[in-house]
């Protein structure tokens, strides 16, 4: 038995086509309830926008009960009040239902569950199950939750160990614990003694600025393991206020020093008794030797971590997230020790053998889950398409909102064309070494597939799947009024809003007098240079890393960034898809059939046509038209391949890879704390 039981027990086809379903507490949008729906036969369908739903009601489902044809659908509202605004015919014929979480957790107090993730309420169910809490109040629930779903006992914690071994769990796994149990948190922490001077406000919440604490304080540790006085340890000038010696060779600290170390969460320091400190057990990832000795000793370090960390079929979208930056890591410091060009590393073939693993359980698990990634929650982004909602959610953006505080009074999104994971750590890396106050909160998204720009980029700007812009879908001319249509829907004036495309460092100067003295309060821009860098590309991954290299060293990046800051705005960058080096396996014999003739995907808009070229590319896939209009029919490239001429080597995207699909989103603002 599990919470969603009683959900599931009630989507049934015994209740008809068509289910209506207020859902004020978005239970319905859980991956694995929406999983399930789907498995059941049904279609599920948020209602938000009047005139885009009725477009895809009409032509995906009442146009199939027109012709007798089956075809099931659920139909959830936010608010059991909002079905006044279904259409009436639907209400005519839906079956209703309601959830609440009222209904799943009647013990705990319902303001501090609606603060908690979805994908916690397995193990709060659990919890309820084994412990039947009874009207908690809402200090008590708070506490029920830490203790039984974060597995955080605040009375338990009277050491720096303690303390920091938390700290690690959730940070190291990019978990950050919701505002609601972070207050909490932090007040009783505050009531201990031990912790009085401990900057809590800052790395309870903040991933950056708790590996920050842990870095400031990494020489002190090696002085005193290596019994070095130092005069400054006693006068240390810490950007983060606190203890100047932390206990890193504590057993519960000490698991997590290497893989710190390996995947750039801490940067390792050089030290005068180096050769004495690496004997010791557990730091010595943490210490500067000699350049390729370290480099080939993270590598072998993530490859390990790699292989231990690969998703299996069943994984978690969030699995998937966090995977994907060991396999960029791993994937960047391979090109810089250069194993492309050492036919016979053994590491080189290690990695060979786990690049085939990776894209065999990638293919699989999306073939399996992909489907219900775009109906989650877009108050937590999960694809390229929510980020809209997810800006509009976090900031009202109407001037005429009462909202007293905004969380951001302007807003930049920057989409790099292009950019994958393992170029974003290039670029993060120069941008760090030119500006040593910017500050980055990363996290990934999945971008459309397929993965081409007139698809996932243009679902960025609309803020929608692509089914419903058919009518472009084909072109990337609609984006700005994309963007401007739907910042209008949600009351800004048109003079507010803006979109550039920005192809030079020229064109930096038009954005300069864009944002002075406007009224410019959101403005979406693209830069290209990294899709221009990739199709331009003709020596593979080594050259595709050198050029990005190149052209974040000559500061483009890092002005645009500065002037989005000067001027106000809090930035977010993402991309609309990422790339892979491939090799051709030749190219279809088509003529003028194919609506779109892509190296790594060609779109059809008849299954025979499709059918017919995959006969030829048998080990090809047959895309379904997830998300997509049902004429866009894609044929993916095989793993690692392109339709392009036998044996040709070149970078590209449009498939399916981790690579591809899952791309950076990152905020990057300003560590004023570091300006001064």
């Amino acid at each position: 038995m599990n919470w969603r039981a009683s959900i599931l027990k009630e989507i049934t086809p015994a209740y008809g086509r068509l289910i209506l379903v207020a859902d004020p507490d978005r239970l319905l949008l859980e991956e694995k309830v929406v999983e399930a729906i789907q498995q059941r036969g049904f279609e599920l369908l948020s209602f938000e926008d009047p005139v885009a739903f009725r477009y895809v009601y009409e032509t995906r489902f009442r146009a199939c009960w027109d012709r007798e044809e089956e075809a099931y659908l659920v139909v959830r509202v936010d608010k059991e009040n909002l079905f006044k605004r279904l259409p009436y015919d639907l209400l005519q014929i839906g079956h209703h239902l309601s959830f609440s979480l009222n209904d799943i957790f009647p013990g705990l107090n319902y303001a501090v569950i609606k603060a908690l993730d979805r994908h916690y309420f397995d193990v709060l169910f659990e919890a309820q199950e084994r412990n039947k809490p009874a009207s908690l109040s809402e200090r008590e629930t708070k506490h029920f939750i830490l203790q039984h779903v974060f597995r955080i006992s605040p009375e338990a914690i009277t050491r720096a160990e303690d303390l920091l071994h938390i700290l690690l769990r959730l940070h190291y796994r990019k978990e950050r614990l919701p505002e609601v149990f972070e207050s909490y948190f932090i007040e009783t922490l505050r009531q201990k003694d031990t912790f009085s001077e401990w900057p809590l406000e800052a790395i309870v919440p903040d991933a950056q600025a708790f590996f920050m604490f842990l870095q400031e304080r990494w020489p002190v540790f090696l002085d005193a393991k290596a019994h070095v006085y130092r005069k400054e340890v006693h006068e240390p000038k810490f950007v983060l206020a606190g203890p100047s010696l932390l206990p890193f060779d504590d057993p519960d600290i000490l698991v997590y020093l290497d893989n710190l170390f390996a995947e750039e969460l801490l940067k390792p320091v050089a030290h005068e008794k180096a050769e004495v400190l690496i004997q010791e057990k557990g730091i010595t990832y943490g210490i500067l030797t000699n350049p390729e000795t370290d480099r080939r000793r993270r590598l072998k370090k993530l490859l390990e971590k790699v292989i231990n960390d690969l998703p299996g079929e069943d994984a978690n979208y969030k699995d998937w997230l966090r995977f994907a930056y060991q396999w960029a890591q791993l994937n960047v410091l391979a090109t810089e020790e250069g194993l492309h060009k050492k036919a016979n590393d053994a590491l080189q073939q290690q990695i060979r053998d786990v690049t085939t693993r990776v894209d065999e359980n990638f293919l699989k698990w999306i073939c399996q889950h992909y489907k219900s990634l775009s109906t989650l929650p877009a108050t937590n982004p999960v694809m390229l398409h929510h980020l809209p909602r997810f800006f509009a959610h976090m900031w009202p953006a109407s001037s005429n909102t009462s909202n007293a505080v905004r969380r951001a009074e302007k807003l930049a999104l920057v989409v790099v064309d292009g950019l994958a994971l393992d170029q974003w750590m290039i670029l993060r890396r120069v941008l760090q070494m030119q500006q040593k106050t910017l500050h980055f909160n990363e996290q990934a998204l999945f971008a459309w597939i397929p993965t081409v720009t007139s698809v996932s980029r243009q679902a960025i700007f609309a803020g929608s799947p692509p089914l419903y812009f058919a009518e472009s879908i084909y072109q990337t001319n609609r984006e700005e009024s994309h963007w401007k249509q739907f910042w209008e829907d949600r009351g800004l004036a048109p003079q507010e809003t803006e979109y550039r495309l920005l192809s030079e460092a020229e064109d930096l100067e038009e954005v300069r007098s864009l944002l002075e003295g406007t009224r410019v309060r959101v403005v979406g821009l693209v830069v290209n240079k990294i899709d221009r860098i990739i199709h331009g590309t003709e020596l593979g991954i080594e050259e595709m890393h050198a050029d990005v290299q190149v052209w974040a060293e000559q500061g483009f990046m890092r002005d645009l960034l500065n002037i989005l800051h000067r001027y106000g705005f809090r930035v977010f960058l993402t991309a609309d898809h990422g790339n892979i080096e491939a090799r051709g396996i030749g190219q279809p014999k088509e003529g003028a059939v194919a609506e779109m003739r892509g190296e790594r995907v060609r779109v059809y808009d008849r299954v025979e046509l499709r059918d017919r070229v995959h006969a030829h590319f048998p080990e090809s896939l047959r895309w379904p038209p997830v998300g997509l209009p049902e004429n866009y029919l894609a044929l993916i490239a095989p793993p690692r391949a392109a339709f392009v001429q036998k044996g040709k080597r070149l970078v590209t995207h449009g498939g399916i890879s981790v690579e591809e699909v899952i791309v950076p989103f990152v905020e990057i603002g300003r560590d004023t704390k570091k300006e001064k």
